[in-house]
């Protein structure tokens, strides 16, 4: 028998470099120190679900016979196994195959390193048809976006700089500043960090401040034209998943416009589109929920700290989740011409779900690890499906890529 695939247990031929079934790299597996199998003795592969050498099950060892893989198993590697079957069943239901890989230290690697006047310009120019690359020409290995930093940064010293005028002089005139400011800052800077992250870089900096102002207005005429027709607004379990309906199908329907105007094809354009929405209303959802906290109250702090719990909790919330929603749609439409058949396709409908139950269960009355417990799990929730759908779409540039070079030959 040949050596077999320590990803999936495929046959392989002894010379086989990749696995024809998953798609794994045989030839740089590295060896993994004080991981072998008691079967055989053979040193394991990281990660490795079969022994490449006798082919045992050894999840199934592990499980059934007392201890027939030795290994130095920690807590982290349960969680990276939890993270790449999750990562690679949402990867396969968004249209795309083989391992998903997801490099966090590229997200930050350049954030802490001091940049240029002329690399903020070059960034500003891109997505304009002078700027934009050919579809060959684009880069698919992880973005290393920074601009996104210095933004938060620019916005966080502008609130912070409202609330001192707040505090110290006690001028009313700071109110409206500080209240959209603060709503602004968390969302807005995710929005700049998914516009860095579109590897297609076809969608300028115009195009997203537009549709961030007049996306999210437009997705709160959408919201309230819903709510008034369901009726939707008890927070209880099943009206907050209601209510998680209803904000996520109002925002989706101005993304989809968004998305048939500009004829967005990928899906980290749909991720980029779905944030810009997302961002728009959750500043203007927010900066309202702060100011009629003024209003009912008239105390600051209570404002203060509303603004502020708001501000934080964003890093999760409404961006992400229409982002999600949003490549989804792009994962549906593909190459073809928008149509409403694509807000109906399971491709869709499974990705806008999660949306809709991350939302629905942000709002429930459920509370568990304390008072923002729940808050933190859904927020790893979101980014462990947006993560996974950054890697999916660099997937899908690849694959385009190869199908248009094979065209081409």
């Amino acid at each position: 028998m040949g050596k077999m695939c320590p990803n999936c247990g495929n046959i392989l031929s002894d010379q086989a470099k990749f696995c024809p079934k998953c798609g794994t790299k045989q030839e740089t597996q590295t060896r993994q120190e004080g991981k072998f199998c008691l079967f055989c003795g053979a040193t394991l592969e990281p990660g490795a679900r079969f022994c490449s050498s006798c082919g045992r099950d050894l999840m199934a060892a592990k499980k059934g016979n007392g201890g027939a893989v030795h290994s130095n198993v920690s807590a982290a590697d349960y969680v990276k196994s939890g993270f790449d079957k999750v990562a690679g069943t949402l990867n396969e239901k968004i249209g795309e195959s083989g391992p998903v890989k997801v490099h966090l230290s590229d997200l930050v690697s350049e954030v802490f390193k001091k940049h240029t006047m002329e690399e903020t310009e070059e960034l500003f120019i891109a997505g304009t048809k002078k700027t934009t690359p050919k579809e060959s020409e684009i880069t698919a290995t992880w973005p290393k976006p920074w601009l996104y930093s210095r933004v938060l940064l620019f916005l966080a010293v502008t609130s912070l700089i409202l609330y001192f005028i707040l505090i110290e002089f006690h001028n009313p005139n700071a109110y409206p500043g500080f209240i959209f400011m603060g709503a602004m800052t968390v969302p807005f800077a995710l929005l700049i960090f998914f516009w860095e992250v579109n590897a297609p870089r076809n969608i300028s900096i115009f195009s997203v401040v537009s549709m961030f102002f007049v996306g999210g207005v437009l997705s709160l005429v959408c919201t309230l034209i819903l709510y008034n027709i369901t009726g939707a607004g008890d927070l209880s379990y099943g009206g907050a998943m209601l209510v998680g309906f209803v904000e996520e199908a109002g925002k989706i329907v101005v993304v989809a416009y968004y998305m048939r105007k500009t004829n967005s094809k990928y899906i980290l354009n749909g991720l980029l589109l779905g944030a810009c929405v997302g961002a728009g209303f959750a500043v203007f959802e927010s900066a309202g929920y702060a100011f009629q906290c003024l209003l009912s109250t008239g105390a600051d702090s209570a404002m203060m700290d509303i603004t502020l719990l708001r501000g934080v909790l964003a890093v999760g919330g409404h961006v992400v989740w229409t982002a999600i929603a949003g490549a989804a749609l792009a994962a549906a439409k593909g190459e073809e011409m928008f149509n409403i058949q694509q807000l109906i396709s399971g491709r869709f409908l499974f990705f806008f779900a999660i949306s809709v139950i991350l939302h629905g269960v942000w709002d429930c009355p459920l509370q568990f690890l304390g008072a923002y417990g729940k808050y933190i799990v859904l927020i790893v929730l979101a980014w462990v499906v947006t993560l996974t759908l950054i890697s999916s779409g660099l997937k899908q540039i690849t694959r385009l890529a190869q199908q248009k070079g094979n065209e081409n030959q």
